[in-house]
């Protein structure tokens, strides 16, 4: 059984059972990972506090029959709306480190500048449906670009708002 300490910043927590929470984490050293908490979401849990999203924390986890957390710091926050981490915990793959992005949420963050972190420059893009010239959403589900007219085909949900 393998131990590890990183830097996270919590993106999403869900219920697991009774008393469980599973939190996808954007980590410093793994990239985003999945792990499980045992009684995170009992009245008396300690780690509970240090794992709302939006949280940056030092944690520690193991890998055994999945991803346990077993504790957890927090050092601070992000200034990331729920929908903003919501869409980072859709669009980032599972166990590859972004240093890059690590360092714009942390300083200064943008969605033109992250979605060019991950692939999906806007500055080169263009509307899917009309071929118009920087466009102002991406949509994640199909990971294309809208123009203001046809982002209306998108469900509201999926779609990030890129243009400043």
């Amino acid at each position: 059984m393998q131990e590890y300490v990183t830097d996270a910043i919590v993106l999403r927590k869900d219920p697991q059972g009774d008393l469980d929470g599973r939190y996808t984490l954007f980590t410093k050293r793994f990239g985003k990972i999945r792990a499980k908490a045992k009684s995170s979401r009992k009245i008396t849990s300690k780690l509970a506090p240090h794992l709302e999203p939006g949280m940056v924390a030092k944690i520690r986890f193991i890998e055994t029959k999945g991803t346990q957390l077993i504790d957890a710091l927090k050092s601070g926050s992000v200034a990331l709306s729920l929908g903003d981490l919501h869409f980072l915990s859709q669009l980032l793959p599972d166990a590859e480190p972004e240093p890059a992005l690590w360092e714009l949420i942390n300083n200064g963050w943008s969605w033109p500048k992250a979605l060019a972190i991950l692939g999906w420059d806007p500055e080169d893009a263009e509307c899917v449906d009309c071929g118009a010239k920087r466009p102002s959403y991406f949509y994640i589900t199909r990971q294309e670009f809208y123009c203001r007219e046809h982002a209306s085909k998108a469900r509201k949900d999926a779609v990030i708002f890129i243009d400043a």
